[in-house]
């Protein structure tokens, strides 16, 4: 291992077989985690959990659907039933809907806002008794840029994301003096398999791309160190901020 930034900690990562959820989790292997994985897609979950545990790392991978509060009490369960504690909670699961305000089917907004809002406020519900015993804990939920500027798109993820921003924060005032910090991370266009497909369309034409000052899209080895940074005691003063990572596109 390379590091121990995150050494005897237990960091339950969902999302995890999604680009930012795989660079995560093995990011946070090499710093020294114990992780419980956690996503929908099982068989990618479990070849995920046996590339970590091959390298000596303690993990499990367990199915949740962030949307159901009973899968998520039972993720919690085999967190507590295994290590006992959990010290990082990182929300990464989310999924993305691509239309305006009239285009947008009912159904599609009641499913982005599920996953992307109501997964994340279960998740700090349910595993906040956990993250207050710790004492030393820290919750990073993924917002994006489009959380921050609207794109005249994308209707139901923006509605979604800026939540998330502003759930966020709210919880980092109400949980400050009881050992958790709350952050969220932006960030910007990343190549991973949610927009892929748009990339291969579009490349370096994408209009958010060409509106980067860096004029490419960032990877998900770049917004790992960002998650890592806050899960880590480096940012033991940081809390209820934003962390943009988007090559500049909010700058201007």
């Amino acid at each position: 291992m390379t590091g121990q930034r995150l050494d005897g900690k237990v960091a339950l990562i969902t999302g995890a077989t999604g680009g930012l959820g795989t660079a995560t989790a093995e990011l946070f292997a090499r710093e020294g985690a114990r992780i419980v994985i956690t996503d929908v897609a099982e068989g990618p979950l479990r070849a995920l959990a046996h590339r970590i545990e091959a390298r000596g790392v303690e993990v499990v991978a367990a199915r949740l659907d962030v949307s159901s509060a009973r899968e998520w009490d039972e993720a919690i369960t085999v967190v507590r039933d295994r290590f006992g504690t959990l010290d990082v909670l990182v929300n990464l699961a989310g999924i993305l809907d691509w239309p305006g305000i009239e285009e947008t089917r009912e159904e599609a907004w009641d499913r982005v806002i599920d996953v992307n809002q109501k997964g994340t406020w279960l998740g700090m519900k349910a595993a906040m008794p956990l993250l207050r015993a710790s004492g030393n804990a820290s919750v990073i939920n993924t917002s994006s840029v489009l959380g921050l500027v609207g794109s005249g798109a994308a209707a139901a993820y923006q509605a979604s994301k800026g939540a998330v921003r502003l759930l966020s924060k709210t919880a980092a005032v109400e949980y400050a003096r009881e050992g958790v910090r709350i952050n969220s991370v932006h960030p910007g266009v990343i190549a991973t398999p949610m927009i892929q497909e748009l990339l291969d369309d579009q490349g370096d034409q994408q209009p958010d791309i060409q509106r980067t000052p860096m004029r490419r899209p960032g990877r998900a080895d770049e917004i790992a160190p960002a998650i890592l940074f806050l899960a880590c005691d480096d940012s033991s003063f940081v809390t209820g901020s934003e962390l943009v990572v988007d090559g500049g596109l909010t700058a201007h």
